[in-house]
């Protein structure tokens, strides 16, 4: 699967994929694949919806089970003999959150092929790299990206193109004769009865040289890049069984049945999106709601049309959130707006919520004015996505204990899936007890199959048989023996702005590229909004005369908003490390007058 690993990193690995003793061969899954557990509902669910997708004009489409099984499987063939995709290939995608991006994800599926899929937010050169670096064949891209996506491919900007890419394929938009159109392709395509009594047609089965192309367990279904100390974004292998195996490990979590419904406001181009909101309620047979983008002012009226139970956010949504009921009840409305009343929302379960920082006033604020329960977890993209929550069966008065009475809020406990534990943050595989802190560590079936052709981030991250984090933490035990495990820091110096972790490094390539500054160091802060966001600290060159905002303009013109400075601080001195190492993480107090600040475009 590319990872290029020595004999001892390889054992390592496999030994971070065992739980509990039984190694990972010995599936936990009773399904073939992802194409057989969705067959499996189109036959005995044809006719229920799986998926409602609402884009930004409140326009809404449908899809059954036995509808959505035949048009993954239509374009499924489409890209075995239109396009020559074949068991193992990658396939990239430039898109957003559509039903089209689900239905390209499961084609791949069907068909033994992995998705590499792109943030549209990030810039043009990481772009280009994840598309070389992922040897994807084919890219999938939204109609409105498509000059983009081919000046990226071709070179344009001068870095020498995407060789790889043999064909770009535009989703959405009316037909060119530039690129072969999706939807244009599929029309007419080859269809069979299912044996079930919908009436719904479902595609053929692909068919590649040497057979039927469908995938095993241990096919590579996504690839999926997250910023690393090193700078280059490092391509996170998952498997077809690391989604299947952290979805079951969810839905028994959350107690998610065939008969609830979940909502999906985050993107589908990380895993949260992907495995929380498609994958899980596909594992159950529930169905999924998919928005375009979050609304704060379509969330809770969405919850009650959609009979929606579980909605998955990141803590920047809970401060919007907070903020949009502050509005409305000082204008006397609800705080859910809308008309909602809290009346309407008894079918409502709770919120998960990760991926970023939850500080312990917003997890009371939020608490406070919806009563609404906040199930924290934590996981990141090398373990699938969730490893833990907080219990769904804990009483409110429990709930709000280990949100808010121990300085973090508890990200809760580990799921089926996997094992965490604590060990010493200087790497040397001591385990560490209860109240210490350490490196949180994990390991199990949900560990992802390596980084892609990265050995030395192989060998670090997995040196003594688990997967480490990078992030600092502990755990504290109840009064039944639980450990229940919390979040104190970073080891790493990645900057998590909501959710999305940006390498310092690259950052302050771009500040380094300004005349006139001798050091750019980039700093993630303490906000609000956003959890972290990111500072400059700066040191110019003698007789240089910079201010605030160029330098902010010079990071705008090579990076997005996102990942650019907000603020900028200068200074004379940096601190370093007695081998001359940059400190970054003591400079963030410098930035502390900003925690409260919303920083717009």
């Amino acid at each position: 699967m590319g990872t290029q690993v020595d004999t001892l990193t390889a054992a390592n690995l496999y030994q971070a994929r065992i739980k509990d003793g039984i190694p990972p061969e010995l599936k936990k899954t009773p399904f073939r694949n992802i194409r057989d557990l969705l067959s499996m509902h189109s036959m005995t669910s044809g006719g229920k919806t799986f998926l409602i997708y609402y884009d930004n004009d409140e326009r809404a489409q449908k899809l059954s089970y036995a509808e959505f099984n035949a048009r993954a499987h239509q374009a499924a063939n489409f890209m075995v003999e239109d396009l020559g995709i074949r068991r193992g290939d990658r396939v990239a995608t430039i898109a957003y959150n559509h039903a089209d991006t689900v239905l390209i994800y499961f084609a791949c599926w069907v068909i033994g092929a992995a998705v590499a899929p792109l943030n549209v937010a990030e810039d043009d050169r990481r772009i280009a790299f994840i598309l070389r670096n992922s040897q994807a064949k084919v890219c999938f891209v939204r109609e409105e990206y498509l000059e983009r996506a081919q000046n990226i491919v071709q070179g344009a900007d001068g870095d020498g193109g995407v060789a790889n890419i043999e064909q770009i394929i535009q989703v959405g938009g009316a037909p060119s004769d530039r690129f072969i159109n999706f939807h244009e392709a599929l029309k007419n395509r080859p269809t069979t009865y299912l044996a079930d009594e919908s009436g719904a047609k479902s595609a053929d089965v692909p068919m590649s040289e040497g057979g039927a192309a469908t995938a095993g367990l241990d096919d590579e279904a996504l690839l999926v890049y997250t910023s690393g100390t090193t700078g280059s974004p490092k391509g996170v292998i998952l498997s077809q069984y690391n989604l299947l195996v952290d979805a079951q490990g969810i839905s028994q979590w959350q107690a998610i049945t065939g008969n609830q419904r979940m909502m999906c406001v985050l993107p589908i181009h990380h895993v949260n999106g992907i495995v929380v909101t498609i994958i899980t309620p596909l594992y159950v047979g529930g169905s999924t709601v998919l928005n375009r983008r979050f609304s704060v002012s379509r969330f809770w009226e969405r919850i009650v049309r959609e009979g929606v139970n579980v909605v998955s956010v990141v803590p920047t949504l809970l401060q919007f959130l907070l903020e949009y009921g502050e509005r409305e009840r000082a204008q006397g409305n609800t705080i859910f707006g809308g008309g909602v009343s809290r009346r309407d929302l008894s079918h409502f379960r709770h919120l998960i919520c990760g991926a970023g920082t939850l500080s312990v006033a917003l997890a009371k604020a939020f608490s406070e004015m919806f009563g609404v329960t906040i199930i924290h977890g934590y996981g990141l993209s090398e373990t699938t996505c969730y490893s833990c929550f907080l219990p769904i069966g804990l009483s409110w008065s429990a709930n709000q204990r280990w949100l808010l009475a121990h300085d973090y809020p508890s990200i809760g406990c580990p799921i089926e899936p996997n094992e965490m534990a604590i060990f010493s943050a200087d790497g040397s595989g001591l385990q560490l007890g209860e109240g210490e802190r350490g490196e949180i560590c994990i390991r199990g079936h949900n560990v992802m199959q390596g980084y892609f052709n990265r050995p030395d981030a192989n060998a670090e991250t997995f040196k003594f048989k688990w997967f480490r984090s990078g992030d600092e933490g502990f755990f504290l035990r109840d009064e039944a023996g639980r450990q229940f495990f919390f979040i104190s820091g970073r080891i790493k110096e990645l900057i998590n702005r909501g959710g999305v972790k940006f390498s310092p490094f690259d950052i302050e390539e771009v500040l380094l590229g300004i005349d006139g500054v001798k050091v750019g160091l980039a700093v993630g802060f303490k906000n609000d909004y956003y959890g972290e966001e990111v500072g400059a600290y700066v040191v110019l060159e003698a007789g240089a005369r910079l201010h605030e905002a160029s330098i902010i303009a010079g990071c705008r013109a090579r990076m997005p908003f996102e990942k650019s400075p907000k603020v900028v601080v200068f200074g004379s001195e940096i601190p370093v490390t007695s081998t001359g190492k940059y400190q970054r993480l003591k400079l963030q107090d410098r930035f502390a007058e900003w925690e409260h600040t919303q920083f717009g475009r």
